[in-house]
């Protein structure tokens, strides 16, 4: 019913006006009583098979909501109710910041991909924890991953203040955390991908996350876009700040191949044009590090069968976006279910 019936209709909208109205009707269907039953019932796969542990972490299954989606956590218990193991909120910025101007989100139907610049467009840390302090340890938990990242107008010599700031507000409420050097809408962002910096933002967390009670996971997202011998670099960098892991990937400034009539937009490409560079991408660390560390696979993943490549090239989790947009929650279903009959 949703690519019939449902995505038909959305799709006539601006998108992200339709991810507004989506998120606000959710809310709403979600909060008359016995709705989120019928949500967890159409959409979840409860079987101890599909439990994973992970960096420490007991996940109820492999298949996460990455991060851009609710990047305020508005709606984690809702969209848990539609059958995912763990949701990933943010980016998360110290500051409230408006992003990018708008336009800035494109469909592009003829490729089943998207193009955002929407520029860590987000109400600020100590919002969101606010809202995360409805999710209290225990039954009914969701498993949440904080993403964080700096201000726009934080320059890249003071970004690390903006990652501890950001930080320390999402201790007591995250279950593991990302680190966003990898967006490619927030200017000179990237460069701190490079070894130098990137080694001295990791080291500078993890010492921070050495003095707490109970040190937390904490993962870096890079980007596609990055050359065999940067990829080596990072798996250097993981080794050498003792990180628990690696996302890969986040969206792509590549354009090969595009057919759609947005194809020309700048921003960030997700989507099935995404797929293959990013299962290269974990084939390449996992089997370049001896599979020193886990990866959690996300990049066009439509299908089961995408969801499988990302786990036989090394992925040890994966997460959904662009596919759950297009494809709606039965993926979330679909992919669980093939899993338990393998």
């Amino acid at each position: 019913m949703y690519k019939s019936l449902i995505r038909p209709l959305l799709f006539r909208f601006d998108p992200e006006k339709v991810h507004h109205f989506t998120f606000s009707s959710i809310r709403f269907l979600q909060s008359v009583p016995g709705v989120p039953a019928m949500f967890r019932s159409a959409y979840n796969v409860e079987d101890k098979q599909l439990e994973r542990e992970v960096f420490g972490l007991k996940f109820k299954n492999p298949v996460g909501l990455a991060a851009g989606l609710d990047k305020d956590a508005k709606l984690y218990k809702e969209l848990a109710n539609c059958g995912f193991g763990f949701i990933e909120i943010g980016t998360l910025t110290p500051k409230p910041q408006e992003g990018n101007p708008k336009t800035r989100l494109f469909r592009l139907r003829e490729d089943s991909a998207i193009i955002n610049r929407m520029g860590f467009n987000n109400g600020g840390v100590q919002a969101a924890v606010e809202r995360l302090k409805a999710n209290p340890k225990g039954k009914g938990h969701v498993l949440i991953g904080g993403n964080i990242g700096k201000n726009k107008d934080t320059p890249n010599e003071d970004a690390i203040s903006d990652y501890e700031i950001c930080f320390d507000a999402l201790y007591d409420y995250v279950d593991y955390f990302v680190v966003n050097v990898s967006s490619p809408n927030t200017p000179n962002l990237r460069e701190l991908q490079d070894k130098e910096p990137l080694t001295k933002l990791l080291s500078t967390l993890q010492e921070k996350n050495n003095g707490k009670p109970k040190a937390k996971p904490i993962l870096l997202k890079i980007a596609p876009d990055l050359t065999d011998g940067q990829l080596l670099d990072i798996i250097d960098i993981v080794k050498e700040t003792a990180i628990a892991g690696v996302i890969a990937t986040n969206t792509t400034i590549s354009r090969d191949g595009l057919q759609s009539e947005n194809r020309h937009q700048n921003g960030g490409l997700s989507g099935k044009p995404l797929a293959k560079r990013s299962t290269e991408v974990i084939r390449f660390l996992s089997e370049k590090s001896g599979k020193a560390f886990p990866i959690i696979g996300v990049g066009g993943i439509h299908s089961p069968e995408d969801a499988f490549e990302k786990l036989e090239a090394g992925a040890s989790l994966i997460q959904l976006y662009t596919g759950f947009i297009y494809e709606g929650p039965g993926l979330v279903k679909r992919i669980n279910e093939r899993l338990l009959s393998q």
